[in-house]
């Protein structure tokens, strides 16, 4: 993007908007299929991208960007019409005759800033519920995940006229000039310090935003669930994307007389799925680049009872496990975001629901037990923004329902119709007759004073 064209792309976006083109809930559908039909004809170019982006194995690609992102536009697709159709609200007696009712209107123009982490669909899943809603969109994917930025750019130029969906490339320098524009909706996905910058700019212009940040997301081990799976979906949950996932397990809080067990079965699974050296795996990611390696490798001190092996020149760190880790161990200040799973042991599940309630709320929660007695009491005595129970990460698959954060790490929800309600102005619309009317409303008031206080007393 060049400098100062953000104002026409914008502007070409609003003018294409107030056209009205995009009000039609069949022509939405059709763009959607359009949509799911360039990711399915690109996937082999985007797995390729992500690949030369992150070291992506095939499978990790295939299943978090691809059919991801076609699960969430076949879901809109489906859905739409019943998402669309105005819902009837309650009318209170005093105001009959009328039809009170609430009917989904799009925002307008939105602006959706991805992350490097799932470069494409961080960037795709919000487009679609930002077009099922009826918006025009402005993309703008991360400039740290290049090849799969240029991907996207190719796929939604050859696809949509880009005053209806725009992809824009580059630096900090082109989100700063985007950011100066007037939308009606911007949705970023990324770190909380950069979070609030976003907040900052949108509130000039008193823009609405949605927030999907990080934070350090609990897994909290009870001793009635130990079991080799236990220890496959822990391991699988840190070290997928090698472990660069918003919602990875950040910290492990695990029962003292079960943590040798299971820190032994995770050495073993670790061993099972990358074989006894990760680095030669085909199904172990990198670090996207330098500086986060550097970031990362900075945290590998304390008692490493697995990997803690690293290389820069291939950006590769092992899957790596640090026991006896303290709240002020540099791994626990903030989110790691790597391949790096630091260990606590707790006496009392309410030691380690004290530890994750002094920390700020995080963005998923996992909790591994059989005794619904304490999946409720964790329920209660916590807040996140999500919580798989006897697993880690697969609740995100679920269209079904909302994704997003709470506190510090973020705020709004999208994800199926939770997507399409957060681009939508829910707005509120009452129809009544004109064929009588009920004088007693309009002054002179003293004429019917006593029978309105009346009135008053009854229906309240």
């Amino acid at each position: 993007m060049q400098p100062g064209e953000a104002v026409s792309i914008v502007a070409a976006q609003r003018s294409f908007y107030e056209s009205g083109a995009t009000r039609e809930v069949a022509w939405r559908v059709e763009q959607l299929k359009l949509l799911r039909n360039t990711v399915s004809d690109h996937r082999h170019e985007i797995v390729a991208a992500l690949k030369e982006d992150l070291g992506r194995p095939v499978y990790e690609a295939y299943v978090a960007d691809v059919a991801t992102t076609l699960m969430n536009a076949e879901q809109a697709i489906y859905r739409l019409r019943e998402w669309s159709r105005p819902r009837r609200a309650h009318t209170p007696s005093y105001l009959f005759p009328a039809i009170s009712m609430v009917v989904a209107e799009p925002l307008g123009v939105a602006l959706i800033i991805g992350p490097w982490n799932y470069p494409m669909e961080l960037v795709l899943s919000p487009l679609i519920a930002a077009m099922a809603a009826g918006n025009c969109a402005v993309l703008k994917p991360s400039e740290l995940a290049p090849a799969t930025s240029a991907v996207v750019t190719r796929m939604m130029s050859e696809t949509f006229d880009p005053s209806y969906v725009k992809v824009v490339e580059g630096g900090p320098e082109v989100s700063r000039e985007l950011l100066e524009q007037t939308f009606d909706h911007i949705l970023y996905t990324g770190s909380s310090i950069i979070g609030k910058l976003v907040m900052e700019a949108a509130a000039k212009n008193l823009t609405p935003v949605t927030l999907e940040l990080g934070g350090k997301s609990p897994c909290i081990v009870e001793p009635d669930a130990m079991s080799k799976a236990c220890a496959r979906r822990i391991a699988w949950g840190k070290y997928f994307n090698a472990g660069q996932t918003c919602i990875a397990p950040d910290y492990l809080l695990v029962h003292r007389s079960v943590k040798d067990e299971l820190l032994a079965r995770m050495a073993g699974v670790i061993t099972d799925f990358y074989g006894p050296d990760p680095k030669s795996s085909p199904d172990f990611g990198r670090i996207v680049n330098e500086r986060h390696f550097d970031r990362l490798s900075a945290l590998l001190e304390g008692d490493i009872v697995v990997g803690g092996d690293t290389d820069r020149d291939s950006l590769y760190i092992a899957p790596t496990v640090i026991d006896n880790v303290t709240e002020d161990h540099p791994a626990m200040a903030e989110e790691i975001f790597g391949p790096i799973l630091p260990v606590i042991a707790y006496d009392s599940l309410d030691e380690a629901l004290e530890l994750v309630r002094r920390r700020p709320k995080p963005l998923a929660f996992y909790l591994f037990t059989r005794d619904r007695e304490v999946q409720r009491r964790v329920l209660a005595g916590t807040t996140s923004g999500g919580v798989c129970v006897n697993d880690t990460m697969v609740y995100y698959s679920n269209t079904s329902l909302p994704f997003g954060g709470v506190g510090m790490s973020g705020f709004g929800r999208y994800h199926g119709r939770f997507g399409f309600e957060t681009f939508s102005n829910p707005r509120a619309v009452m129809k009544r007759t004109n064929l009588f009317d009920i004088y007693l409303r309009y002054p002179p008031y003293i004429k019917a004073s006593g029978l309105i206080h009346r009135i008053i007393r009854f229906i309240t």
